[in-house]
């Protein structure tokens, strides 16, 4: 997509923000004698397998699975990596990364004490790896899970150690990321000057960034998921008219992510409620309750229960009851 420059958003002072962005399984490892360049290569098919089916399924699929191979294959391999090098960065980098997975996956499932445990994990393998990539990945992932529980203090404060992280690994796209988790816990506290320039540095970086660059682990960071985030920012700062076009784009998303569809689709919906659109924000909200059907995700539950709430008001127009029904049918209360 070609990046355009940014427009003004009018009638609200908000000026040049975003308005480009609207434009086979492999074998586990096993008791064979191997290099730790073989473990590292192993562990990262397995988490891409593993990726997969998270965001397709959501984190309730494979969660256990996840986690007893972590416990029976990685960490053996970790216990004895006591040499230097580069085959140990690499092992402990790869291990960092399922470790994330892992995290987001509790997280997913609502497991909160057992995601921050995974990504603390992660982020101590970062830097025994001396990798500053993962490791702003890790502090960004700790500010989405600070902001998703309603700690919008400490969700800057991890997103300020990520741009840190993410200058000195010299990667745009991850200061695009670090700052728009920045703008998100800003939009929190109801700081709108600041939420609108942390907005500001994000899409800056992004469109100076090189996406063909990007890590597999980093593979879900594209123009969709900023705007989503950008969403977010404006909905939390109460002016769902300037959300609404960023959360249409995070819907042209890439195939294979239906959690994100499920959580970009109910975010959508919730921003027409507040606008008062009733009749498009339960046609939203009936394809999001049909995607929770197969996506294993509290997350998305949340997104669900959070719509309710923006509806409820609205509870004894036909339509929003059969929406209420819909979601009740697969066990999301939608008020109360």
């Amino acid at each position: 997509m070609q990046r355009r420059q940014f427009i003004r958003s009018a009638g609200t002072g908000l000026t040049a923000v975003g308005t480009s962005l609207l434009v086979g399984a492999p074998v586990p490892i096993g008791r064979r004698r191997q290099t730790k360049s073989d473990a590292s290569t192993e562990i990262r098919e397995m988490t891409q397998v593993f990726r997969r089916l998270d965001n397709r399924y959501g984190g309730g699929h494979s969660r256990s699975i996840v986690a007893s191979y972590l416990r029976s294959s990685v960490a053996p391999l970790l216990q004895g990596a006591h040499q230097t090098g580069q085959s140990r960065s690499e092992l402990f980098a790869a291990a960092a990364e399922l470790h994330q997975l892992a995290g987001w996956m509790s997280y997913d499932t609502g497991q909160h004490a057992d995601g921050h445990a995974h990504l603390r994990q992660a982020l101590r393998l970062c830097h025994e790896a001396d990798n500053d990539a993962l490791a702003s990945e890790m502090l960004a992932g700790m500010s989405h899970q600070a902001a998703f529980n309603g700690a919008p203090d400490s969700a800057v404060d991890l997103s300020l150690a990520a741009q840190h992280s993410a200058k000195r690994s010299g990667s745009k796209l991850l200061q695009a990321e670090a700052a728009v988790m920045e703008a998100h816990g800003l939009a929190m506290q109801g700081d709108k000057l600041g939420c609108l320039a942390a907005l500001n540095r994000a899409e800056q970086a992004f469109n100076r960034a090189d996406m063909e660059e990007r890590p597999a682990w980093l593979a879900y960071f594209d123009h969709a998921y900023l705007a989503a985030k950008f969403a977010h920012a404006f909905r939390d700062l109460g002016l769902p008219r300037e959300a609404e076009p960023f959360a249409r784009r995070s819907l042209e998303m890439t195939d294979g992510y239906e959690r994100g569809r499920l959580f970009n689709s109910a975010l959508l919906a919730s921003i027409l409620a507040d606008q008062r659109r009733i009749e498009e924000a339960c046609a939203l909200g009936s394809e999001a309750t049909a995607l929770a059907r197969s996506v294993r995700s509290m997350r998305g539950t949340s997104y669900l229960q959070d719509l309710g709430k923006r509806l409820e008001p609205y509870q004894g127009v036909a339509i929003v009851g059969t929406l209420f029904e819909g979601m009740i049918e697969i066990g999301i209360s939608p008020v109360g």
